[in-house]
């Protein structure tokens, strides 16, 4: 295999070329479906809700405080409950009791909660929240995980109990990422409870309706608007589009290194075509003879490579072929796309340089299955391997159902607090289009109960055959500067200069990683 080594300045040049957000143009179309005012810098301050008053925030921390149980050791002593700290800001049109509910414990709380305001606080009364970030803020988390340990326990009168709390503060459109929680926990447990506790015993539970305001997932979303809201959701948060940009930039200093070689990128990813804009007309600036003389895209499909999982789906009628090949010819690329249902089909020419991009999907299946589609990745005998998963442990513990319920709530507060952010507070369809596929049923309740941090995964690579490598200088100083463009609240983790495994991390907790693998030489 005939290598080159690129300059420091033709790496500099085709990285930079990565992380200039160019390559979108092909989905100029879809742009018009997002907003009025067409901007995709994320300056929607304009379109925030009110945020609460003081005295409706004390509402909800103190409905909190007298539904979850007190402390043994206050039972004794007879010291004041602890408050419960009160929520962010969030928009105040859903705060009375919904009729949808069916029931009239929202108006009992209500008026306990009027009747505990009276009442001087406690100690702990003065101590303020240290954001949404802050435990004590979420008490979403505070009445869920209590739930769905009841549920596990199969104790209907509590599950009652915290369904009618729920019930009254879950909301899918509201701007408080608590409210949205507390709406995609409870349609998740009230799913579960047939299972738990059995049919019958789950008839006699009364549940909250919510599915009147529940938004569509991804299978169910018009094509324009589910295009249109990926290009937003690419704009205004990096959860997808860092890992994207440093698979594109791996992918261009491979390409630098074996010049002249047809390009084969077999996509097993969530990116729906996004992605590739961006690297495509990242090859256009590469220095006369070392881009690839054309370049085959496969994408495999969902359900051949890996179960459905979430963000993989894509609506009936959405192709983003045609749009895509628009756009190589636009800037004179020789580029062909194919489906392949197997990833056991022929996916290049024979001198290709064969690059597998794995993005969020080998982590939603079984272990067994995980081992099964590296084995057949490994068999293609891949230049590179992009691996992109969520850097969370969901089970392998004696947590039980309740417990890797409550680390997939943990994820999905990251998504929902991060994507809050990202949008200003604002409620729109394509920001619930987005957090509707996070908070999916497939996600939260009957995906596989094996999610495996970033050194699980190392180890998995290994054993099946593969070698890490890491990130060069620049493609790491490349993604820094495109986190700038986000909210504060993100950060990279383990990215030194040369560094293997590069971690996304909202506020400090982590999220996902990407890494890069070849194949390991024989012993």
């Amino acid at each position: 295999m005939d290598y080159h080594e690129p300059d420091e300045q033709e790496l500099t040049t085709a990285v930079t070329a990565i992380a200039d957000g160019g390559g979108l143009d092909w989905l100029e179309d879809s742009i018009s479906l997002l907003s009025a005012d067409g901007d995709l810098s994320g300056s929607y301050g304009w379109w925030c809700d009110p945020p609460l008053l003081p005295a409706q925030q004390d509402d909800i921390g103190i409905v909190v405080a007298q539904t979850l149980p007190p402390p043994a050791a206050l039972t004794t002593t007879g010291s004041p409950p602890t408050s419960i700290a009160s929520p962010a800001p969030a928009s105040s049109k859903k705060r009375k009791s919904s009729p949808a509910s069916g029931h009239s414990g929202g108006g009992s709380q209500r008026r306990r909660a009027e009747q505990e305001r009276e009442r001087p606080a406690g100690g702990g009364g003065k101590k303020k929240g240290g954001g949404s970030d802050c435990r004590e803020a979420r008490w979403a988390e505070q009445l869920l995980s209590p739930c769905a340990v009841a549920v596990e326990a199969r104790n209907l009168s509590r599950v009652q109990h915290l369904f009618y709390v729920l019930g009254e503060l879950a909301s899918f459109s509201s701007g408080d990422a608590n409210h949205r929680l507390a709406a995609y926990g409870l349609r998740a447990l009230s799913l579960r409870l047939p299972a738990a506790v059995g049919p019958a015993a789950a008839a006699a539970v009364r549940v909250p309706a919510l599915g009147a305001e529940c938004p569509s997932s991804f299978a169910a979303a018009e094509p324009r608007v589910f295009r249109a809201s990926l290009i937003r959701f690419h704009e205004v948060s990096p959860w997808f589009a860092l890992p994207n940009a440093l698979a594109n930039a791996a992918i261009a200093q491979q390409l630098l290194q074996a010049p002249g070689r047809p390009l084969s990128l077999v996509d097993v990813g969530v990116s729906h075509g996004v992605q590739w804009p961006t690297l495509l007309e990242s090859l256009t600036r590469l220095p006369a003879g070392r881009a690839p003389p054309s370049v085959r895209l496969t994408v495999v499909s969902a359900a051949a490579a890996t179960r459905a999982a979430p963000f993989s789906a894509s609506p009936p009628g959405y192709d983003f072929a045609p749009h895509l090949l628009r756009y190589a010819k636009s800037i004179n690329l020789d580029l062909h796309i194919a489906r392949a249902g197997d990833l056991s089909a022929q996916l290049g020419e024979e001198e290709a340089l064969v690059v597998v991009c794995l993005q969020f999907r080998l982590g939603h299946v079984a272990p067994e299955e995980r081992t099964e589609v590296l084995r057949k990745v490994r068999d293609l005998k891949p230049d590179l391997v992009v691996l992109s998963e969520l850097d969370v442990v969901v089970g392998g513990g004696s947590a039980g159902a309740a417990g890797e319920f409550s680390a997939r709530l943990e994820l999905l507060w990251r998504f929902l607090e991060s994507t809050s952010a990202a949008f200003k507070g604002r409620d729109g369809e394509d920001r619930r289009l987005m957090e509707a596929e996070a908070g999916a049923p497939a996600g939260m309740i009957t995906a596989p109960a094996s999610g495996e941090g970033r050194e699980a995964w190392r180890d998995r690579m290994r054993a099946a055959g593969f070698q890490e490598a890491a990130f060069g200088g620049e493609a790491v100083e490349s993604a820094r500067s495109l986190l700038r463009k986000y909210d504060s609240g993100w950060e990279m983790a383990g990215a030194a200069s040369g560094a293997a495994a590069v971690a996304l991390r909202w506020k400090g907790q982590p999220v996902s990683f990407c890494s890069l693998w070849r194949p390991a030489p024989p012993p």
